[in-house]
């Protein structure tokens, strides 16, 4: 019999969280015997540069994080040549995409969104009461920039786009964006979280366009997704009254410190950056070699399509049954495959040694992997 007393509580949730269900705890987490290649991290240490300064940052441990994140902010300012008031520092880039939905957002409203692309946003829209308007790629993945400025999507309250694009890694060319920008008056939102590994950056249209939001994150090129720092660059009317809404004291003495390191010593990780792209053209040819169709990939990651016969989840239970962890997606298209980050050397040869042997048992028509 239910809790009388749980039901009235329940009741009051208000509509929206009412939408979501109990969220369970997982069963158990991956120990450290896994290869994790299933959430784009960079797997590589901090410069100890970088190192010293999260240490020294634990001797001001009993202290509030600096207000407003004036220091951060300043520093990605002088990085990035903007002024404070167009940088907005957060708990990764995450919650400043929290921040958008928030400020713009009603009841009803709608937001066009790149599709596939990262799927955080639609849990995002329906903790505002809003939709998600899904824009397909077209099949060369360049912007259908008709959909995106007209038909369902011309009501939307912004456009969010990623460049290079997650789960399949393809990169649009920035005079692109810039068209689009042009045309449109709505907030254009772009996640540069693997602008790193990229040919390009829109950074240099912020000063022309009032309307772009680009956000950026440590957590991918630079080594340090378990820290959180992001940014969101913009116009400074836009910047002010999403600050206006952020939480008190978001970020950690840790987290600034650990931001304001790396951005005086981006030139540290460009050994880093430059290994992660010769990996992944190697562990491309590899899969290629072994009947994957894999798309040409400007981030640290491959989204590839696996052989014909199997799908990508078979692909993901037989690769964890060695402990190696991928990423599949339910999205219509993505079922046929994988998506895999670039790790360390060993890691990526002990992957595709795994893809190897499991390939070799679908030849053999072996039932299990």
């Amino acid at each position: 019999m239910p809790d009388a007393k749980l039901q009235s509580v329940l009741s009051s949730l208000s509509q929206v969280a009412r939408q979501f269900d109990a969220l369970p705890s997982k069963s158990t987490a991956p120990d450290d015997s896994y290869i994790k290649l299933n959430k784009n991290e960079n797997p590589f240490s901090l410069p100890t540069v970088v190192m010293r300064s999260a240490i020294s940052a634990l001797e001001r441990q009993y202290l509030y994080p600096e207000d407003d994140n004036l220091s951060l902010r300043d520093a990605a300012a002088n990085a990035y040549g903007l002024s404070r008031d167009q940088v907005i520092a957060g708990n990764g880039s995450s919650e400043l995409l929290g921040l958008i939905y928030r400020a713009f957002l009603a009841p009803n409203d709608s937001v066009a969104m790149m599709s596939p692309g990262f799927s955080f946003n639609r849990k995002l829209a329906m903790l505002q009461g809003a939709r998600i308007l899904d824009i397909g790629w077209s099949e060369t993945y360049s912007l259908p920039m008709e959909r995106l400025l007209r038909g369902p999507a011309k009501d939307a309250k912004f456009i969010l786009l990623a460049n290079p694009n997650n789960p399949t890694g393809t990169f649009v060319p920035v005079a692109d964006i810039e068209c689009l920008v042009t045309q449109s008056d709505r907030l254009i939102v772009l996640d540069e979280a693997y602008v790193d590994f990229a040919p390009d950056n829109a950074l240099r249209l912020i000063e022309r366009h009032s309307n772009l939001f680009i956000l950026r994150t440590f957590s991918k090129s630079y080594a340090a997704a378990g820290i959180r720092v992001g940014f969101g660059l913009g116009h400074p009317e836009v910047i002010g009254r999403l600050r206006n809404i952020q939480n008190v004291f978001n970020m950690n003495v840790i987290g600034h410190a650990i931001g304001i390191s790396i951005l005086s010593q981006c030139a540290a990780y460009e050994e880093n950056h430059r290994y992660i792209k010769h990996e992944r053209q190697r562990v491309s040819v590899a899969l290629s070699q072994l009947g994957f169709s894999v798309i040409p990939s400007h981030a640290n990651f491959l989204l590839a399509r696996v052989p014909l016969g199997r799908n990508g989840s078979w692909w993901l239970t037989c690769l964890e049954s060695r402990k190696i962890l991928v990423a599949v997606f339910p999205e219509k298209g993505l079922e046929n495959c994988i998506r895999v980050s670039i790790g360390t050397r060993s890691q990526m040869d002990a992957f595709v040694a795994a893809v190897r042997e499991i390939s070799r048992s679908v030849m053999h028509e072996h039932v299990g992997c």
